[in-house]
């Protein structure tokens, strides 16, 4: 009698068990957790670029300027990846280009960065008994602002008790060729980029307001000059203000100190005093912020 061979599984017989070189090929070829797939790691490339695009950074930061071809020699790498570089560093303003010979340079993104990385917080914590004393003294308002890419952000207040004004200047942003602050910041910048901010075409906001390229180059000359700046119904009809650069440790202006109050009350020679007064209250917060020592 002939018996018919049975499949493993028919007639509820159990399944023999598979080799176990069979079991560990299944094993590998199943995922270890199917509901969670493994995390994409980033490809090596994607890392490298980053650090060569910090390398170009620092290489500016070092040379003030430099060429294509100095980067790409610098860096070790064929001069097209470091246009590349350059292309998306200067998408992000991180880099600017002089069109005229085609050196590139540090971009106002750099300085908003590094402002709000360390200036703001700082000049917050040092500077407040500095603008509240000096309110108190002048009886006028006092800002502190730093630069925020193409404008000026004033990042503390404090008013005197003559002031007539309920305006908030706290946060807003003001542009740097009409305000005493502003034009101290606007001073004090490298030479390629406040070139580059001054040629743009500026907006005339008063009757006021200096807007030729040559006129507001000499309004900064005077402002390194003297140590200060003076601003008279620029930004507003009715308002006049002064201001005095704020350094760091290293001696690099990172903000500006500023009073301002109606031209009825500051007057020619009350601009004169109050501007002596503010630069000694920006010597006195600049010290607190390591200059000096």
């Amino acid at each position: 009698m002939t018996r018919t061979r049975k499949e493993p599984g028919q007639n509820g017989e159990p399944h023999q068990e598979a080799p176990r070189e069979q079991r560990r090929e299944a094993h590998r070829d199943k995922p270890e957790n199917p509901e969670k797939p493994r995390e994409a790691k980033a490809p090596a490339g994607s890392v490298q670029s980053v650090d060569r695009a910090v390398s170009v950074l620092e290489i500016l930061a070092r040379h003030g300027e430099a060429g294509v071809t100095e980067i790409a020699e610098e860096l070790g790498v064929h001069k097209s990846t470091a246009f590349r570089l350059l292309g998306v560093l200067e998408n992000r303003g991180l880099v600017g280009q002089a069109k005229d010979r085609g050196k590139y340079f540090l971009g106002a993104g750099v300085l908003r960065l590094a402002g709000a990385a360390a200036v703001r917080m700082d000049i917050s914590q040092e500077g407040g008994p500095v603008c509240r004393e000096l309110a108190d003294e002048l009886g006028e308002t006092v800002n502190i602002a730093v630069l925020d890419d193409d404008a000026a952000v004033n990042i503390m207040q404090a008013r005197g008790p003559a002031s007539v004004t309920a305006q908030n200047w706290l946060g807003r942003r003001t542009p740097l060729h009409a305000t005493s602050s502003g034009k101290v910041l606007l001073a004090h910048l490298p030479t390629t980029l406040r070139e580059g901010l001054i040629a743009r075409t500026l907006p005339r906001i008063t009757d006021h307001t200096v807007t030729g390229t040559v006129a507001l180059r000499r309004d900064l000359e005077a402002v390194v000059h003297q140590g200060f700046a003076i601003v008279v119904e620029e930004l507003e009809v009715g308002l006049a203000a002064v201001a005095a650069p704020v350094r760091a440790h290293d001696g690099k202006v990172i903000g500006a100190l500023s009073a301002s109050g109606p031209v009825y009350r500051l007057t020619e020679d009350r601009l004169t005093e109050l501007a002596k007064r503010t630069v000694a209250a920006a010597v006195e917060l600049s010290r607190r912020m390591g200059y000096g020592f």
